[in-house]
């Protein structure tokens, strides 16, 4: 979020919101949802701030679901 934010102050080349979303998807949920805040990046698209929240739940759903199983 740091860099593409970065990018979009320069006007240069922007990383494709699907990317964002597929490193979202591939374990980077919690530091997608984190950068969003903290850079104050893609906070106004209302499919990111409902997104990476999900994103996250399922996540820690498949964790606890995972850990559980495991754990026996």
């Amino acid at each position: 979020m740091g860099i593409d934010k970065l990018k979009a102050k320069r006007h240069t080349w922007r990383i494709p919101e699907k990317t964002l979303f597929l490193v979202s998807i591939f374990g980077g949920s919690a530091g997608t949802w984190a950068g969003m805040y903290l850079f104050r990046h893609k906070t106004k698209h209302w499919y990111f701030v409902a997104g990476m929240p999900a994103i996250l739940v399922v996540h820690i759903v498949i964790y606890v679901s995972l850990n559980s199983i495991f754990a026996r």
